[in-house]
């Protein structure tokens, strides 16, 4: 058995070796086939002797047993973000700052990898560890995924405690590797790369994540005097030494902006050369004196920012002009091209906005176009390159029937757009449905455009009512391909919770036309209940503040519709709220308690925390056990984290000795 130990020990380390030396010196001493013949052997005697499989074998990198689920974990040290810039205004801006803080400072210039942020913690130097970024406060625990990395050392140089952060990302290569993969096989592809890896380090599976090939970039050390450390630069140097890969070869120092000006255009020069996205660079303050001596806003460090490189340009050819519509039934043309990279993602189409800009830019089926993302977010049309047709270019003409009901559309003279006026239109139902249940309208969690279509060409929903009736299809629903019990109870769930919204939610999620949400909550805070917005005067909505002539007119409009009124009705017959909650006024009818409408109200797609004083602050009003449950219980719904302050728990307000409290006496108890 001692001889089967030793083997295993040599195998281990020459495998951890030629990892190393792969990773970090792109130099390996032995060949692929030797790695492999070591790899097998040490599977085989893994597999003969389970009890001598070391912690740090690099076979456990293939992947483990599915989880339930991922655990909550509380970072060390909260994970903040850098401040975005975006030219070099701003990174002077950014120097002349800290150089009224700081004499002669220094910068690094690193790399900004296009991933996501995770924190490694090595005990003894064994990995044990591995979280992502979360909300900076908390995230979760992928340990089972990250081990699957084989760029992540399971074991460091030296056996020291240390917690490392730095991005998971995976290489344009295992993009490119995957997207082939999941096309194959009939799956949808992935956006960018930054999507893929955020994706697969999720994957309750780990052996789905293993076979994503995903990668892990050393960047930060949360606590580097502990090590001696008095550098950015000698944080990069020492991670090397542990085994981790950094940017070494591309990180560069900087003394002043004109320096980091520089540094950033040698960069942007090779960035598309790199195996991996890049989408700006990162600024530190190299001293980490100086840093400590900058400290932290209350969101974000002083001594760092981050640059964003500017949006990148791309060329393809416009192969059609394809009209959608709206649920306002707006005519929207838009630009369908030749598929092309752009900030890190595959598009294919662009809005071309309305008639007028198309002319504008005189767009032409066959054009070669440049493409951009504004905002490295959404995809536009920059701009034509004329000098490249050859005359089969073909003319835009604008439509003058809806693609979809042939109704003949309609432009206003005021107006840039043109509309389809049949609300029966098919796809301007969809489109009103999708909104209703948006983020900004109802927030109904899941309740996604693919679903809405699903449903509505199945006939279960044909108005925003009918999904406050749908589980009278619930049958029906566990029959449709992809909709198992617990996406059903889900939906079903978020669909109950919308009930409880506040009416400003209700409001914009009507779909009224130039009310926007902003103007929705000025209408729910001015009329209260929808009862009342529905029977006010052109004359009193004109003479509340941000409400204009156009905004009347058009709630005028449409609470004049019977259509529109039959819809409100039955909202009300189905439970949805049509008052407006003000969550920042305490209400005497609740005893100034917080109720589960006024939770549920609050709790949106962003929400991870509630803090619940006791007693409730600023009133004082004390909650039994039993109203303490219910809100427990939408908490737990929602599985949000709690922050509970009971510094008052001890105290007791509800013996009543008869007395009241008057200036000169005492409360005998």
């Amino acid at each position: 058995m001692e001889e089967k130990k030793k083997r295993i020990d040599e195998l281990v380390e020459i495998i951890n070796k030629a990892s190393y030396e792969y990773y970090l010196n792109d130099s390996p001493s032995i060949t692929d086939q030797e790695y492999d013949d070591y790899y097998s052997e040490l599977l085989r005697l893994e597999e003969a002797y389970p009890e001598l499989k070391r912690e740090d074998s690099p076979t456990i990198r293939v992947g483990g047993e599915a989880l339930s689920k991922f655990e909550k974990v509380e970072h060390k040290t909260p994970m903040l973000s850098f401040d975005d810039i975006f030219n070099e205004d701003e990174i002077i801006a950014f120097d002349e700052r800290i150089r009224k803080s700081i004499n002669n400072p220094t910068y690094t210039v690193e790399p900004k990898m296009d991933g996501l942020s995770g924190s490694l913690i090595y005990e003894k130097g064994l990995l044990v560890r591995v979280a992502t970024r979360g909300n900076g406060l908390v995230g979760e625990n992928i340990t089972a995924n990250g081990k699957t990395i084989k760029s992540i050392p399971l074991r460091l140089k030296k056996d020291i405690d240390i917690e490392v952060r730095g991005e998971i990302y995976m290489s344009k290569a295992s993009f490119e590797k995957a997207n082939k993969e999941r096309e194959a096989n009939g799956e949808a592809l992935f956006a960018n790369p930054r999507n893929a890896a955020a994706g697969s380090v999720r994957q309750l599976d780990s052996k789905i994540t293993a076979k994503r090939n995903l990668d892990f970039m050393a960047y930060f050390i949360p606590n580097p005097k502990d090590y001696g450390i008095k550098t950015q630069d000698e944080s990069l140097k020492f991670l090397r030494e542990l085994g981790f890969v950094t940017n070494y070869k591309l990180n560069t120092i900087a003394s002043n902006a004109e320096e980091i000006i520089r540094d950033i255009k040698s960069l942007g020069e090779i960035r598309k050369s790199l195996p991996y996205e890049i989408d700006g660079v990162v600024l530190k303050v190299n001293n980490l004196e100086d840093e400590d001596r900058l400290g932290y806003t209350a969101r974000v460090p002083r001594w760092g920012i981050a640059y964003k490189f500017p949006a990148e340009e791309v060329l393809t050819t416009l192969k059609e002009i394809k009209f959608t519509v709206g649920r306002t039934g707006k005519i929207t043309p838009n630009a369908i091209f030749s598929p092309v990279h752009v900030a890190g993602s595959l598009i294919s189409k662009a809005t071309l906005h309305n008639e007028d800009y198309c002319i504008t830019k005189d767009v032409r089926v066959g054009d070669t176009i440049s493409i951009r993302k504004a905002g490295d977010v959404i995809p536009e049309v920059v701009r034509v390159l004329k000098e490249r047709r050859n005359g089969t270019e073909k003319e835009f003409q604008m439509l003058e029937y809806c693609p979809i009901c042939h109704t003949k559309i309609v432009r206003k003279d005021t107006e840039a757009d043109y509309y389809c006026p049949n609300e029966m239109c098919p796809a301007r139902k969809i489109e009103n449905i999708i909104h209703f249940a948006s983020r900004e309208a109802m927030n109904i969690d899941g309740f996604g455009e693919s679903i809405i279509e699903d449903l509505y060409n199945e006939n279960f929903i044909t108005n925003i009512t009918d999904i406050y009736d749908i589980d009278k299809y619930e049958e029906e629903l566990m029959n449709l391909e992809g909709y198992g019990k617990k996406k059903i109870d889900n939906l079903k769930s978020a669909i109950k919770n919308s009930k409880n919204n506040s009416l400003e939610r209700l409001i914009f999620g009507l779909g009224i036309r130039n009310v926007g949400a902003k103007t929705a909550k000025v209408l729910a805070k001015y009329y209260k209940t929808l009862d009342n917005l529905m029977t006010a005067s052109y004359e009193e909505l004109v003479n509340i503040s941000d409400i204009g002539d156009i905004i009347a007119k058009s709630i005028i409009n449409y609470f004049s519709n019977v259509d529109n009124k039959n819809i409100i009705t039955k909202l009300k017959q189905l439970g949805v709220n049509t008052t407006y909650i003000n969550n920042s006024e305490y209400e005497e009818k609740d005893e100034f308690k917080l109720t589960k409408q006024k939770l549920l109200s609050a709790i949106t797609d962003k929400t991870k925390m509630v803090v619940l004083p006791f007693p409730n602050n600023p009133t004082g009003a004390i909650m039994t056990h039993e109203e303490l449950q219910i809100v427990a219980d939408v908490i737990k719904e929602h599985d949000l984290f709690v922050l509970s302050d009971e510094i008052y728990s001890e105290l007791s307000y509800q013996v009543d000795c008869g007395n009241s409290w008057d200036e000169g006496k005492k409360c005998c108890n």
